[in-house]
């Protein structure tokens, strides 16, 4: 998952509203969105390479999602896959603070990242770059935005998207409507301008090609888009899945009530 724009907004009816995109290596195995066999409480896509996820729901409305830290120069082959955080977290019913905690103690074993976890009742962040003492905050209220650096960034892709969030918010009504907004949203295809991309050791052309929030590359780019939003008792996910040239090849819609709300 590469870009992740939410508000979160827990004493509200509208507690969750997300719209992500992940982006990954099209030759990467990967299941559809779905209510997974074995855990019929988890909602979520699933990486068949390892077994992980990078963003997913439970019935109760438990969330978690993770982004890479893009550091090409500290990545190392042998680290544990990071999408086994949100599923043990998703899998279990440790609160929030508690995981987030436990995570952090043990993040020098995988390559950077940033995870997202919410229990319903608070929503954390784990934050680790490799060689550097991982960082562990309680998100508040409010519009939030992650890609593959510390949250907030003022990457051009982060900015438009996080604005994008707010102003479709205060513009578009609930439901369908933000719905498609949202997903319009992330199709964004318009590259940053030079003088605006971060340098994070990958090169001036790769550097370009990720700038934009909907990435399009015949091996690399934007595998799906999801929204999401955990409103009035229900949980509501739909992802759109795309081919190499950016083409739909796929989409899963769920809408469930969650349970305790």
């Amino acid at each position: 998952m590469c870009l992740i724009v939410f508000a979160w907004s827990p004493d509200t009816p509208q507690r969750l509203l997300l719209a992500a995109n992940r982006d990954e290596f099209h030759a990467r195995p990967t299941r559809p969105l779905d209510v997974w066999a074995g855990l019929p409480w988890l909602i979520a896509g699933q990486d068949l390479e390892s077994g992980g996820t990078w963003l997913g729901f439970t019935r109760n409305g438990r969330f978690a999602a993770l982004t890479n830290f893009r550091d090409p120069a500290r990545a190392r082959a042998a680290a544990r896959s990071r999408g086994r955080l949100v599923l043990d977290f998703l899998a279990g019913q440790r609160e929030a603070r508690a995981y987030a905690r436990d995570a952090a103690a043990v993040a020098a074993g995988y390559n950077g990242f940033n995870l997202l976890l919410g229990d319903g009742r608070a929503l954390w962040w784990v934050g680790h770059r490799n060689g550097e003492a991982p960082a562990v905050a309680c998100l508040p209220p409010g519009i939030h935005a992650v890609s593959n650096h510390r949250p907030g960034t003022p990457w051009p892709k982060l900015v438009l998207a996080r604005d994008g969030l707010g102003d479709i918010m205060r513009t578009c009504r609930s439901g369908g409507p933000q719905y498609e907004a949202l997903f319009r949203m992330l199709l964004d295809r318009r590259p940053a301008s030079d003088e605006a991309l971060p340098d994070t050791g990958v090169g001036l052309e790769r550097e370009r090609q990720l700038s934009s929030v909907f990435v399009v590359g015949e091996e690399y780019g934007t595998r799906c888009s999801t929204i999401a939003e955990i409103s009035d008792g229900r949980l509501y996910v739909e992802e759109r899945r795309f081919s190499p040239d950016g083409g739909v090849s796929g989409r899963t819609r769920v809408d469930l009530p969650v349970a305790g709300m």
